[in-house]
């Protein structure tokens, strides 16, 4: 059984992000990247399933410009058997993932499909559910706990009141929460190993899949810097400041 793990390239989480001068997005350049956290912790699930008996091949695929085979390779050393990328420089809106996952669905046929529920630059937290409609399989979101069954899986899911469990027939598409497990460490000898396995690269035409943009970013900016706090000598003086100047009372 093959397991297909989607994974994206973002700016690392530990970074501060600076908008650009003429707010036309954040800057990139010289700035430290990673494998996006949610994604991490699909990779780790699909690693665990091959590791338990229940996966024959992880495969990892990544949409993008050549430096997302940096984040594949990542994800060859965490124990994925192989990885795609579909080199494109265009900008990616989550319809066109979804399209480009199903078309690459139809050439590896896998039982699994995990994501990341969201990325944490966009977070959008809409491919899963796009590509569940388009492929017309059974889909659990916000996975907190999946495990195997027969020939299905259930999940776990977090959902406002409290826990979902769903049990879902194959192929099915899961998108991974944070507390679905701790990823791993690369070690050295797995870095090593993950420059000899293979990374197929193919382009958005050859999958057949056209990138239309449907959306149009008109400006990006910072949020306002918190404002600094104040010491009060008395609660009546605190009423005063809440009523007469915050305005909240």
């Amino acid at each position: 059984m093959k397991v297909l793990v989607a994974i994206k390239r973002v700016i690392d989480p530990y970074v501060k992000i600076r908008v650009k001068s003429d707010g036309s997005g954040v800057e990139t350049n010289n700035v430290k990247m990673a494998m996006n956290p949610f994604c991490e912790i699909a990779v780790e699930e699909a690693v665990r399933l091959k590791e338990a008996g229940f996966a024959d091949e992880v495969i990892v695929l990544s949409a993008g410009e050549t430096s997302c085979q940096e984040q594949l390779r990542t994800a060859l050393a965490l124990g994925a058997d192989r990885a795609i990328h579909i080199d494109t420089e265009s900008h990616l809106e989550p319809l066109t993932v979804a399209k480009l996952l199903r078309a690459v669905m139809k050439q590896e046929q896998p039982s699994l499909v995990l994501l990341g529920k969201q990325s944490i630059d966009s977070d959008n937290n809409q491919v899963a559910q796009m590509l569940a409609a388009l492929t017309r399989c059974s889909q659990g979101t916000f996975a907190s706990m999946l495990s195997t069954e027969g020939d299905g899986v259930t999940v776990t899911r977090e959902v406002d009141g409290g826990l979902e469990t769903l049990k879902l027939t194959l192929p099915a598409i899961i998108s991974t929460d944070l507390r679905l497990n701790e990823p791993r460490y690369a070690s050295l000898p797995n870095i090593m190993k993950a420059k000899k396995k293979s990374m197929q690269v193919i382009t958005p035409d050859e999958l057949g899949v056209g990138i239309s943009h449907r959306q149009q970013i008109l400006a990006i900016t910072p949020p306002p810097q918190r404002q600094a706090g104040m010491r009060v000598g008395s609660v009546a003086e605190l009423v005063d400041k809440l009523k007469n100047e915050a305005k909240v009372i």
